[in-house]
């Protein structure tokens, strides 16, 4: 055990877990989420709380493998093409937001009395926001993989690749400015051993990583491949470190070329638990690095440059935003989960504090307000996400989305799901003139990617049925999800355009029986053919012949349909006997068996009754 004061012990780390399974589960109930609970947690077992732990740097160099694992994940499902396609975003979004936030916020440091160097420094730490809180709030929210989410990566790779200029530019500075005791090295020597760092982490993961996780799935064991996933990540992550970059781009790096491996699934499913516990860490970690003697002491100076470094960071990130093209509401969500400082930040400060261009009060004071803009981050997003409207990409502003106006073709498809893309695969091989209609702008979208042209509407309203054709089509085909609005189609096209054929997809068995009373030409519940399918493979893989297992489905999809025309007029509980159950129906029998066998009273009423 170590000595007190001199590392964690047993208790600390019970302190620890205690927190944390009573701070995120009570922060999260209260709709403040996960991160706000870590945070708060580390504040009230820091040194600067209760006192449980008084060294939070031990803990903060541990728990930065969280962020580190967390970066691998993500890297592993962005695959190599994918993250070429962000290319743009990346050296176009992303090199904008961080050079017109830092230089807004170079000259608000100026104008609050900083001398051009510190200002400087101090802006381009809070412009590096912090990669676990973003990351966290997308992942939590589950817009990891939406194109605001991807966005979001795209920019904070670019700030992770932005922190090996900066450390060299603050060298540069100290020795300019003649606060450093010793010179700094070439600026060729900090370039090469970045290049080299990346060399060889595209080299291992390239001819390496696959034949070496061969051999371990092969001859090791579970807890071996466990160890050989966190040794890709720590190892790109120290190759990286030693090369002058981030850990977090290493690891990113690493899951990137390893994310068309074989291994894939296997490797984030053995570093997953590791990143989750590790991730937590790291918020609890920078709770208890706030010092609020350091506040307390400056609290003028240091909540006046959370509120204005905050502002105007995002009044640049929307303005960034807004050139670019992005909606008002993405812009405005962006500057908002981007507008607090970031972990890059508290490298930079250490460096700079080394070398002398900070002194201990700065250092602090710059560093405390790093902590409190990403501790306000949740709360600042949370309030924005309560007043603004509900997200919703409008088809006027999304890329290739066109309404539906004059549509005039023979088949007209409303919905365009998993169920209408299969049923379109047939019309098209014919050559069938097809309109298609949806109103998921998303989905449209992204419908084009795979060469469809799908045209925004809203089937449920006759305008749209009009403009998209309805009158002129000879067929409709209502593929929509939901019942109550395919039942709405039905009833506005068979009121509007009854000479219009109407095939439907039914939700279930209730929702195909309205749909026969309403008079369509062909309904069909989305899961009773592919389940037959399903059923006759089986009855094959057991051994039937194919002539049995035909007729055994035949019989089925029989007593289906004289089951559903006895529920057209009885009602659903009509037509049970048809269907087999794998219960047997037990013969009524006495409670307590009777000693005597029983006698008829009056014979002859009952021959009368028979």
């Amino acid at each position: 055990m170590a000595e007190a004061g001199g590392g964690l012990e047993l208790g600390h780390v019970v302190g620890l877990l205690a927190v944390a399974v009573v701070a995120v589960p009570l922060f999260r109930r209260l709709g403040l989420g996960s991160v706000l609970g870590y945070l708060a947690a580390g504040l009230l077992i820091g040194p600067f709380g209760i006192g449980l732990i008084r060294e939070p740097e031990a803990v903060l160099h541990v728990a930065e493998m969280g962020v580190v694992m967390f970066l691998f994940i993500i890297g592993l499902e962005m695959r190599p093409a994918r993250l070429w396609s962000l290319r743009k975003e990346i050296f176009g979004l992303g090199v904008a937001q961080v050079g017109v936030a830092g230089l807004l916020l170079t000259l608000t440091g100026m104008a609050a009395g900083l001398s051009a160097p510190i200002a400087f420094v101090g802006a381009m730490g809070f412009v590096l926001s912090s990669t676990a809180v973003i990351m966290q709030m997308l992942d939590e929210r589950g817009e990891m993989g939406t194109p605001l989410g991807q966005r979001a990566v795209s920019i904070l790779l670019l700030e992770d690749l932005a922190i090996v200029p900066l450390l060299a530019v603050v060298a540069i500075m100290a020795g300019v400015m003649g606060t450093s005791g010793e010179a700094a090295p070439p600026l060729w020597r900090t370039i090469g051993l970045a290049i080299g760092a990346v060399a060889v982490v595209f080299l291992a993961g390239r001819f390496l990583m696959n034949p070496v996780f061969r051999i371990l799935a092969r001859y090791g064991g579970r807890e071996v491949m466990t160890y050989g996933a966190l040794l890709v990540v720590v190892g790109a992550a120290w190759l990286m470190d030693l090369g002058g970059l981030s850990m977090a781009m290493g690891a990113f790096l690493a899951g990137v070329l390893l994310s068309e491996s074989t291994f894939r699934h296997q490797l984030e499913a053995d570093v997953e638990p590791f990143r989750a516990l590790l991730l937590g860490l790291f918020f609890v970690s920078v709770g208890m690095s706030l010092d609020v003697a350091v506040v307390l002491a400056d609290w003028q100076v240091i909540i006046g440059g959370v509120v204005a470094f905050m502002a105007v960071k995002a009044v640049a990130i929307y303005g960034v935003g807004r050139v670019f093209k992005a909606t008002e509401r993405e812009s405005v969500e962006r500057a908002v989960l981007f507008a607090q400082g970031g972990e890059f930040a508290f490298v930079l400060y250490a460096a700079a504090l080394s070398v002398g261009v900070f002194d201990a009060r700065v250092s602090a004071a710059l560093t405390a307000i790093v902590i409190l803009s990403m501790v306000l981050t949740p709360l600042t997003t949370l309030l924005v996400g309560r007043f603004m409207p509900a997200s919703t990409l409008s088809p006027d502003e999304a890329e290739g989305v066109d309404r539906a106006e004059g549509l005039r073709e023979r088949v007209l498809i409303i919905g365009f799901g998993r169920f209408a893309q299969v049923v379109s695969q047939p019309l098209l091989a014919r050559d069938v003139d097809v309109s298609i209609i949806d109103h998921d702008v998303e989905m449209i979208q992204a419908a084009g990617n795979f060469g469809f042209k799908v045209y925004y509407g809203d089937g449920t309203r006759l305008d749209t049925l009009r403009a998209s054709g309805a009158e002129k089509a000879e067929t409709i085909l209502v593929c929509v999800d939901k019942p109550e609005a395919a039942d709405r189609i039905v009833e506005l096209v068979k009121s509007e355009f009854p000479l219009t054929k109407l095939f439907v997809r039914a939700f279930d068995r209730g929702h195909s029986i309205r749909l026969i009373q309403a008079g369509v030409d062909y309904q069909v519940r989305e899961t009773f053919e592919s389940a037959l399918a399903f059923s006759e493979q089986v009855l094959l893989d057991l051994g039937l012949s194919d002539e049995e297992a035909r007729e055994t489905i035949d019989d089925v999809r029989r007593r289906d349909e004289e089951r559903l025309t006895l529920q057209l007029a009885g009602g659903l509980q009509a037509g049970r006997s048809l269907m087999r159950g794998n219960a047997s129906t037990p013969q009524p029998a006495p409670y307590v068996k009777p000693r005597r066998e029983g006698k008829l009273l009056n014979e002859d009423d009952v021959e009368s009754a028979a």
